[in-house]
């Protein structure tokens, strides 16, 4: 058919740690058009324009027309399917960073509920998504204001929210203590000053950052510093040595030994690897 059309765009490199725009699009299906089975390793949002589909997930298949929008979790088998006789035309964004999965936790989006019926606020969504999708481009200004479309639209899924109050709460207590460590990262912080920080114990902090990330505050902070590393391996010139104490670690050693760990190969390997990207 010839009113079919499929726009989209894929960022080749990923500056902003925080929350980078990885795709943006938007596509009217032919009847039956189908992605998957398979898995995708960032999230996926998905806004109905118009028409119907159908998406499977941890077996179950949801019915979805116009209005309707549904998320793609990462690592997770999924399938999405244009109905025959209707087939839905959709806007799409794909994105990952460290703020994705506590953002996400404060909207209505779960793996239980992967879909929104009748997205609150859908015609401003479907517009932010257009606007990621006009700001594209492989420059850093391009990455900057794709990600603040992709904020704006995340806000309004925050803002159509049903979520209770307690979860609210480990949102905040997450927020503050991830606020505490961006600022504080460079230092030799502890959890315990991120506790304090907040205002919560330690546990009632471990419990917060499981809750929202799956993952605890210690490992967060190793995973920022980690992030960090990378960034000032490829772009400075500084020493492995003068990138631990700007890390906040007591001794280089244990840097490049943490490095190792989570990365697979040392700092200096991987600053050999990836010279190409700061030229």
């Amino acid at each position: 058919m010839h009113d079919n059309y499929k726009n989209s765009y894929i960022v080749t490199r990923k500056e902003l740690v925080s929350l980078s725009v990885y795709n943006v699009g938007f596509q009217k299906c032919e009847p039956h058009y189908q992605w998957g089975p398979g898995i995708r390793d960032h999230y996926l949002i998905h806004y109905v324009i118009s028409g119907s589909g159908f998406y499977r997930v941890n077996r179950q298949t949801y019915a979805l027309h116009e209005g309707d929008t549904f998320l793609v979790y990462p690592n997770l088998e999924v399938v999405y399917y244009a109905d025959g006789g209707d087939p839905w035309e959709y806007a799409w964004v794909g994105f990952t960073g460290s703020d994705a999965s506590m953002i996400l936790t404060a909207t209505d989006f779960s793996p239980d509920h992967p879909c929104i019926q009748n997205t609150p606020m859908g015609e401003s969504i479907r517009r932010q998504i257009l606007h990621i999708y006009d700001a594209r481009g492989n420059e850093f200004q391009h990455a900057v204001e794709m990600t603040g479309h992709l904020y704006t639209m995340l806000a309004l899924f925050m803002h159509g929210s049903n979520r209770n109050d307690s979860q609210d709460s480990a949102n905040n207590y997450v927020q503050k203590g991830i606020e505490y460590i961006s600022a504080n990262y460079s230092y030799a912080i502890t959890v315990e000053d991120i506790a304090d920080y907040v205002g919560v114990s330690r546990s009632h902090l471990f419990r917060s950052f499981e809750t929202v990330l799956h993952q605890s505050p210690k490992e967060y902070l190793t995973d920022f510093r980690m992030k960090q590393a990378c960034y000032l391996l490829e772009h400075s010139q500084l020493s492995v040595t003068a990138i631990a104490n700007s890390l906040g670690f007591d001794n280089s050693l244990y840097f490049s030994k943490t490095f190792h760990k989570q990365k697979g190969i040392s700092p200096k390997q991987y600053r050999e690897a990836n010279k190409h990207k700061s030229s």
